[in-house]
Parts: structure tokens; C-alpha cells; sequence
């Protein structure tokens, strides 16, 4: 017979990893930050032990490091690191647009030009909605993912602490890059429909780049 025990303790270890790595990519741990067992322990409303277990997993991940003084803070990325992250994106992402290009049901491609209609209309106000953006350009790139049927694909891309990123890139976005992003993926839209691959894998790539550099762009020089 199972081990309630057991199968408890496993599922607060798993809750406070969730919530805590939601924090991390909502932006609201922001890099630097400390991550103490006893205060995150209170918000997510377990003991110290499945935090404990839960900090271990994030360190892994890269979500959290260690200072010279041995305290956990939320990880910062310098330039090489982001560069990576986003070189990563770009092959994975591109690879996941090629297989959705042949893959994609005309129900996902339905859901692609609603959210991306979604998007439009965030960028199009006078003050564009940013974290409508956000979502919807979240939920955009899942619908890719999900296209392209590949667990391995997944499994991959989530390792990629890519949000914050994306977070701080969009919230120093003008207008004029808001649209464009729009506009790459109604490119990419394009290509799904018309079952393009290499259309698809470049549209993706060049997406990705772009948004590399306009990353950088946003980012003050330290």
C-alpha cells in the first residue's frame, strides 16, 4: 500500500516548488532577492522541510544560487548567461515551430489568430496593456508548443528560466516593438497554415533574435 506520509510530504515539496518558482517567473521575486526557508514556509503555507526540498530543485534549476556568504538569492543572468538562454530559444522554439508547421490542426491554428487578434488589440490602446501582452504572448507560444507533439520538446523548454526576461523586455517595449512582435507572429501564422517548415523554423529564429537584442537594448549597462 502507498505511503500517505510519504505521498504528503512529496505533494508540499511539489506545491512549494510551484509556488515558489511562480513567484521567481512572475517577476515578483525579483533577481538578488533572498530566499529564506522560514518566510516562504508562511506564504506557501507548509513547513520549512518541503521549502527546503523545494530550494534544492530551484538551485538545480538555476532559479536560485548561492552567494560568496552561502545565502540563496533568486538568480541574476549576466549578458553571457542571456545570450544563451535566448540561443537555446531560438533552435528549440524553431524546432518546435517546424514540427507545428506539419502537425498544427485548424483548431490550433483558430486559437493562434485569436490570441494573436488578443494581442493586437493590447498593443493597439493608447496605453498598450502590457501584462495582457504578456499572457497572451505566453499562451501564443504554448499553442505552439502543443502543436509541435513533442514531450521531449517540452520538458526542454521549461528548463529555460525565460519569463522574467520576457517580462522585463516587454514592460520596456514601445508601441512600434509591441506591433512587430504581433506582426512576427502573424507571420508565424502564415507558415502554419500553409504546413511551410522551414518558413516556420525561420520566422521563429529570427522572432527569438530579435527579441535577444531588444532584451539587451532594455537592459541598463552595469
Amino acid at each position: 500500500m502507498p505511503d500517505n506520509t510519504t505521498n504528503a510530504a512529496a505533494s508540499a515539496a511539489d506545491r512549494a516548488y510551484a509556488e515558489i518558482r511562480g513567484l521567481i517567473l512572475a517577476g515578483d521575486a525579483s533577481p538578488g532577492t533572498p530566499l529564506r526557508e522560514e518566510a516562504l514556509a508562511d506564504i506557501v503555507g507548509v513547513s520549512r522541510t518541503p521549502v527546503r526540498d523545494a530550494l534544492r530543485r530551484l538551485e538545480v534549476e538555476l532559479y536560485a544560487v548561492r552567494t560568496p556568504g552561502g545565502r540563496l538569492v533568486v538568480a541574476d543572468w549576466d549578458s553571457d548567461d542571456v545570450a544563451e538562454i535566448f540561443a537555446l530559444r531560438a533552435m528549440l522554439e524553431g524546432h518546435a515551430a517546424a514540427r507545428a508547421a506539419r502537425r498544427a490542426t485548424p483548431a490550433q491554428l483558430a486559437e493562434l489568430r485569436h490570441c494573436n487578434a488578443a494581442i493586437e488589440v493590447a498593443v493597439a490602446i493608447e496605453q498598450p496593456d502590457v501584462a495582457r501582452f504578456l499572457a497572451e504572448n505566453r499562451r501564443f507560444h504554448d499553442i505552439i508548443l502543443s502543436a509541435s507533439a513533442s514531450a521531449r520538446l517540452s520538458t526542454m523548454l521549461a528548463g529555460l528560466v525565460e519569463q522574467p526576461i520576457v517580462r522585463r523586455t516587454a514592460t520596456r517595449y514601445d508601441r512600434a516593438d509591441l506591433a512587430r512582435s504581433a506582426h512576427e507572429h502573424s507571420q508565424l501564422i502564415q507558415a502554419f497554415a500553409a504546413h511551410d517548415e522551414d518558413w516556420a523554423r525561420a520566422v521563429m529564429t529570427a522572432h527569438i533574435r530579435r527579441a535577444l537584442h531588444a532584451f539587451q537594448d532594455a537592459t541598463p549597462s552595469k
